[in-house]
């Protein structure tokens, strides 16, 4: 099986095996916390096989606390603690879709206004909603709010 057919947990699971080789303990520390979090979300479920969805949902969630954390430590200084997250998000941001720049969110956008023929701030919800179908898991969530934002804006 190709590293691109190989499911993503299983991925996971051999990448972890090779950093612990390596002793590289940036990946190390960020693909036990994606299995401890696999393993929890698993128990939630009712089956404990989960979809390549269920899996990159649960990596996404763990890059996003990666990404806000590195934010909330730069702003209080603490730069060294922001690089060890970002190092962490690095290693997570391999097994997520690649992301869209902010012109490719801008066009989304605009066609998704146009569709839903949004012309002000009180139609953000439905544009958001709609922006958001589409673009998950290629966007961040913050980044297609500041686009909707500035867009519905103008």
């Amino acid at each position: 099986m190709t590293e691109e057919n190989l499911p993503l947990a299983d991925r996971i699971n051999r990448d972890l095996q090779q950093a612990m080789r390596d002793r590289d303990d940036v990946s190390k520390i960020a693909l036990r916390s994606v299995k401890t979090a696999l393993t929890e979300a698993a128990k939630a479920g009712e089956s404990h096989q989960q979809s390549e969805e269920e899996v990159l949902a649960v990596i996404q969630k763990q890059a996003k606390q990666r990404r806000d954390a590195a934010s909330e430590y730069e702003r209080v200084g603490a730069q060294d603690r922001a690089a060890e997250e970002r190092a962490e998000l690095a290693v997570l941001e391999r097994y997520l879709p690649r992301q869209l720049s902010e012109a490719e969110i801008e066009s989304v956008v605009r066609s998704v206004i146009d569709e839903t023929g949004a012309t002000s701030m009180q139609d953000m919800g439905r544009v958001m909603a709609a922006a958001m179908a589409q673009l998950k898991g290629k966007a961040d969530g913050k980044v297609v709010n500041q686009t909707v934002r500035r867009m519905l804006a103008s």
